[in-house]
């Protein structure tokens, strides 16, 4: 993408006036004019975003519906492919990335595909993430049977490859991290952010775990089910998950309507635009998204329910 900058504006120079040695105004006028410009260079800081951002980590332009339900963000990306002989703890996979650098570092998501599955199965994840302003990185698990827990340590050793050995290691704010997963890995997101408090956000999409109960997560968790899930159902899966989730934690609950537990596997506008505000809100403290979560979601063609916390307190 390329970036235009604008010239400075030039002003003329206003006319020499009497001045005392110390430099200050001599007039009673003057002195009023000098305190009122001090006054205003004084509100200028204290007005939020008058000079800079209030928030350090926003990232890409001011968001819109249509923007966080396009196909690509802003943002152009780039992909390195991981293979899982350079790595440990996990089964490699495929890092995708803002190709530009000029915005800084970038918060990052790890993405777990489910039981029998390969990263092939959530690798469209990748780019349309990273397209909004995230490094996004595509696993593979060591085994395709893997159980949850194991997920959750695998999504955890990907996060440490990703931010200590990774290529694009000095592209990430490894203060700014979180997970995904479908089906066994969304039950593994669960269990990575049990273990890692300090992660920011954590979305199991269709998840499955026969841990039914989670009020030991201190992450901001959306839970994301579908109505006709007969794999993982959410009557027995992602609603008591989410019931489960402490009265005190940013969450929320996005039942996919005419869904199965396999739609987290092909492009899907609904899970796209919810993640991306959720990690853009969580990661990212952006709260230019806090408009897409709260107030709740209603009801529609793609969205059979959706509960949550609001307004929200991180």
């Amino acid at each position: 993408m390329q970036q235009h900058l604008l010239p400075s504006h030039q002003h003329p120079p206003r006319p020499s006036r009497p001045r005392t040695s110390t430099g200050r105004p001599r007039t009673l006028a003057g002195l009023l004019t000098a305190a009122a410009a001090a006054a205003g260079l004084l509100m200028t800081a204290l007005v939020p975003g008058a000079q800079a951002a209030d928030n350090p980590y926003e990232r890409g332009p001011a968001p819109t519906n249509a923007s966080i339900e396009a196909s690509r963000g802003s943002y152009a990306t780039s992909q390195a492919s991981v293979s899982s002989l350079a790595v440990s703890g996990f089964g490699g996979g495929t890092i995708h990335y803002p190709t530009s650098t000029a915005d800084g570092t970038f918060g990052a998501v790890v993405v777990s595909p489910g039981f029998t599955a390969y990263e092939s199965s959530i690798a469209w994840l990748g780019p349309r993430l990273a397209s909004q302003g995230f490094v996004v990185f595509t696993i593979d698990t060591n085994t395709t049977l893997d159980q949850p827990d194991s997920r959750g340590r695998q999504l955890l050793a990907a996060l440490d490859y990703l931010t200590q050995r990774s290529s694009v290691r000095t592209r990430v704010d490894a203060s700014r991290l979180g997970v995904m997963g479908h089906s066994m890995g969304g039950g593994g997101s669960l269990e990575a952010a049990k273990s890692r408090t300090s992660l920011k956000a954590a979305i199991p999409l269709t998840g499955w775990n026969t841990d039914k109960t989670w009020p030991e997560l201190r992450t901001p968790t959306l839970v994301v089910g579908a109505d006709g899930d007969t794999v993982a159902p959410v009557a027995t899966h992602s609603e008591p998950f989410y019931e489960s989730l402490p009265g005190s934690l940013d969450k929320a609950y996005l039942e996919l309507r005419g869904a199965s537990h396999f739609t987290p596997n092909t492009s899907d506008t609904t899970i796209a635009k919810y993640s991306i505000s959720w990690l853009k809100r969580f990661i990212d403290n952006d709260t230019r998204y806090e408009q897409f979560l709260c107030p709740l979601p209603r009801p529609g063609l793609t969205i059979a329910e959706y509960r949550g916390t609001c307004p929200h307190t991180a």
